[in-house]
């Protein structure tokens, strides 16, 4: 007798790892040469006329008339960067908020502690005069 057989059946077990292995190997494949095939299209069915005016910048149909790399304020970024902590803050939320009859105390106590904490965060950055626009 097998070890893979024990008379019952059991070989079916083994067929039904095989097929799992074999479904995410062909995920695997897909997701590689599903793109790769099509840059490789791409680039066969493009135009290409290179010329000079096309490797010249281009800044809203007109001609750069300065450098590029312009400064900005790094109250623009902190600004942003607020915005997506609490923009972040809802995605966690709302999952929360709908599933809170299932979950109990426990997670109503974790998310008053979640809460708090971005509080806290915020009044930070109040005191540090980040949230004010320029």
């Amino acid at each position: 007798m097998n070890i893979f057989e024990d008379g019952g059946g059991g070989m079916d077990v083994l067929h039904i790892y095989q097929n799992n292995y074999l479904i995410v190997l062909a995920f695997l494949l897909l997701g590689i040469l599903l793109p790769v095939v099509a840059l490789f299209l791409a680039r066969l069915l493009r135009p290409h006329k290179p010329s000079k005016a096309k490797y010249t910048t281009y800044e809203s149909g007109n001609e750069p008339i300065d450098d590029a790399r312009v400064q900005f304020n790094v109250r623009y970024y902190m600004f942003a960067l607020m915005f997506v902590i609490f923009d972040i803050e809802t995605v966690f939320l709302y999952p929360w908020a709908v599933a809170y009859d299932k979950l109990g105390i426990f997670a109503l106590i974790e998310m008053l502690i979640f809460v708090f904490m971005l509080l806290v965060g915020l009044i930070y950055a109040w005191k540090k005069k980040v949230l004010k626009w320029i």
